[in-house]
């Protein structure tokens, strides 16, 4: 799949910004862009047209902290897609494609995992969404109907991005998961920027752009959004409804991974985690293959 570049981004994110935004003045004339033109654009931001215009048409080289700080003061960017432009920025113009290393979770985000035990659930996540390891309950909880030991097969590593996109299971588990995909949809877009090189990571976006329309009209958006904190409104087929919240743990040692723990919103939904974590250890639904 293609990567986005600098221009593309900047003209998806004017294309959102109203006149009345960026507190400009519409005197009725007809407009043909759905947002700011690029010399209004320009001029709000303090750099010329012509230079604001070879930015958009990617054919201006780099463009400096300050200059992208004042384009995203415009554009109304948050910090996640503030990021997400300056790591365009940095991108050289003609980035080559490279397949990296098969993802292995460090030694002490093990450790760490296994110090929750199995009364917290949490799941080791790659750059790319893959699962690195998990402990029972977390397998129990997001994806029960997946091998245990499927993160240790490189062959069979669930990917949740595809499961979240391609797997129907995984859709009806999740009750808010129009809310939940465009999250993912954006964090890959983030991810993208962040590692451009990744020929594993533009693939898994191609194939999801390919196989899954709810993925391609997400991604057609040109969102950006960093993954830390939310909410899961569950259907689990073991222990009934309830609702989780998941916080992202980063890892010093190893800042492409990510431990997602999960923690219950309500009463209800901390009876329901406790009674899966009883289910898994009696040997209930997290299976082995």
């Amino acid at each position: 799949m293609e990567l986005e570049s600098l221009g593309t981004y900047l003209k998806s994110r004017r294309d959102r910004v109203t006149p009345a935004d960026a507190g400009l003045r519409a005197y009725g004339t007809a407009r043909r862009v759905p947002g700011l033109r690029r010399e209004e654009l320009a001029q709000l931001a303090g750099v010329s047209a012509g230079y604001y215009t070879r930015l958009e048409q990617d054919q201006a080289g780099t463009a400096s902290r300050q200059v992208l700080g004042a384009l995203a003061g415009v554009l109304r960017l948050d910090p996640a897609e503030t990021a997400h432009l300056h790591n365009l920025a940095r991108r050289p113009s003609a980035s080559r494609l490279a397949r990296p290393r098969p993802e292995r979770p460090h030694p002490r985000v093990l450790a760490l995992l296994s110090s929750l035990r199995e009364t917290v659930p949490a799941v080791v996540l790659g750059r790319r969404g893959d699962v690195l390891a998990w402990n029972r309950t977390g397998h129990a909880l997001v994806a029960e109907h997946v091998g245990f030991d499927a993160p240790q097969d490189l062959a069979r590593r669930p990917s949740v991005p595809r499961m979240f996109f391609l797997d129907p299971l995984t859709r009806d588990l999740h009750r808010n998961w129009d809310e939940l995909a465009g999250v993912h949809a954006a964090y890959l877009r983030f991810t993208a920027g962040r590692y451009p090189a990744d020929a594993r990571l533009a693939e898994l976006i191609g194939e999801l752009a390919m196989r899954s329309g709810d993925f391609a009209t997400l991604w057609a958006t040109g969102d950006v959004a960093d993954c830390t904190v939310g909410t899961m409104r569950l259907r689990h087929p073991t222990v009934g409804a309830l609702d989780v919240d998941y916080q992202v743990w980063l890892q010093p040692d190893s800042p492409d991974h990510r431990l997602e723990v999960y923690t219950p919103a309500d009463g209800a939904s901390a009876d329901a985690l406790r009674l899966l974590s009883v289910h898994v250890a009696a040997g209930g639904p997290a299976r082995d293959a």
